[in-house]
């Protein structure tokens, strides 16, 4: 095997396992409120997967998974005439229409989302929304003392699908290689952040067209790319929608130090004879152990 085939497995390794019972959950959970909201027992009409898992940038496993469910304009008249908080009696209207389908589950309604945990530690986070006039959506957030914010995920999510459609499927995987980076470096950056950056970086990356035999030389340049980035920049704008998405803390100096890993991986892959488990430790060091051994 070679530097291509150790880049498939673990890819693989990093793809979302029992598919079937998030989409259980998900449409047991659109039924029920399309039941008491839409007067529809559709399993699938008015909800969508957003966040990583809609992104199809999660990795496994992962312990949230975010949905948006529309309800009709005329519940949020209803709650934004509310004289206090008409946001926080939302979320609790919502919550208990989810506890007719999971009544032993201890859900909760947080700030801007019901949460439903689950026995395997998979939470699902549901976000009530309304569809603006500019395509967007509305939601409430219940924090000091109520109110509506906007996201617009949608954009997000078919920006991503298109780069990595351009750049033959290679946009996906790097942002779940760089999920794995945060796990194992524990980096302050979030899911978002890091599909925008390597959203941002692959559009020029010089074989972003090939297959896993360059994804060594897409990693290391990822991360001297990544390192690159100024230290005082507060935001980058997020592919599609161009919404802030703030940084978390510093990740620059953990990128460069797994560029030189990666340049170190690489020289060992290219010894002759090959270094093959030299390199693979080094790939391990920056992966963590779903890189093959």
């Amino acid at each position: 095997m070679g530097v291509g085939d150790w880049f498939k497995t673990f890819c693989g390794e990093l793809t979302v396992k029992d598919q079937g019972s998030i989409s259980t959950r998900y449409k047991n959970i659109t039924k029920r409120l399309n039941t008491d909201y839409w007067d529809t027992t559709s399993e699938t009409s008015h909800s969508r997967y957003v966040g990583s898992y809609g992104r199809n940038t999660a990795v496994d496993p992962f312990s949230d998974l975010d949905m948006i469910f529309e309800l009709p304009s005329a519940v949020y008249h209803k709650y934004d005439a509310y004289s206090t908080n008409g946001q926080s009696a939302l979320l609790q209207a919502v919550k208990t229409s989810i506890e007719k389908t999971y009544s032993t589950t201890n859900i909760r309604a947080d700030g801007q989302v019901i949460q439903v945990p689950f026995s395997d530690g998979v939470t699902f986070e549901v976000v009530p929304v309304f569809e603006s006039t500019t395509g967007s959506y509305i939601f409430p957030d219940a924090n000091s003392g109520g109110s509506w914010k906007t996201t617009n995920p949608l954009p997000e999510i078919k920006a991503i699908r298109d780069r990595n459609t351009a750049c033959n499927g290679n946009l996906i995987p790097l942002c779940r290689m760089a999920r794995a980076w945060k796990n194992k470096w524990d980096v302050p950056i979030g899911g978002l952040l890091i599909d925008t950056l390597a959203y941002q970086f692959i559009d020029g990356f010089a074989y972003k067209d090939k297959s896993y035999l360059y994804y060594d030389f897409m990693c290391r340049d990822f991360f001297k790319w990544m390192g690159d980035q100024s230290t005082t920049q507060e935001y980058w704008k997020a592919p599609g929608s161009g919404q802030y998405v703030y940084g978390k803390g510093l990740f620059q100096a953990k990128a460069k130090k797994c560029f030189t890993l990666a340049e170190e991986a690489i020289v060992h892959e290219t010894a002759d004879p090959k270094r093959e488990y030299s390199a693979k430790s080094k790939w391990r060091d920056i992966f963590g152990t779903k890189y093959p051994s």
